[in-house]
């Protein structure tokens, strides 16, 4: 199978972020995927999580893959049980590591449990802007997917 170019965003506001996405970094190396690029750290507000929630730290990266989506999906979920959220999380409370698949390739995967391009990521700068600073092109490709064209 050909390596395929993905997008993978990072979020998290609950203990040491940076070595949280280090070893995130470190277990994605592990499993064969090849980064490329890692964006800058971006502080956010929480978005529609509980009253007091700490500020998110987000960032991107990018790398190769040689599997399925699906494969890169469930290494995604142990990572993130691995570093303290488990794969029946609550969404929109803080967590240690949230990783979203933002794009596979410059493909379409429309599956229960994975939709690639991420539907949400144009509408969240906590997203776009680490993903426009590491690879631009495929930031713009993904507002042109949110706007129909």
């Amino acid at each position: 199978m050909a390596e395929t170019l993905c997008v993978i965003a990072l979020g998290g506001n609950l203990g040491d972020i940076p070595e949280t996405f280090r070893r995130a970094c470190e277990a994605l190396s592990d499993a064969g995927f090849r980064i490329r690029r890692f964006s800058s750290l971006l502080r956010t507000a929480p978005l529609g999580c509980e009253p007091g929630a700490p500020e998110f730290t987000n960032a991107a990266l990018s790398g190769f893959w040689d599997g399925t989506a699906s494969d890169l999906l469930r290494v995604c979920q142990v990572i993130e049980a691995d570093n303290g959220r488990p794969n029946d999380h609550v969404h929109h409370v803080s967590r240690t590591l949230d990783l979203d698949i933002i794009s596979f390739g410059r493909e379409t995967i429309d599956l229960p449990e994975l939709k690639v391009p991420h539907p949400e990521a144009p509408k969240r700068d906590f997203v776009m802007v680490p993903v426009r600073e590491i690879e631009p092109d495929l930031a713009d490709w993904l507002l042109e997917q949110a706007n129909g064209k």
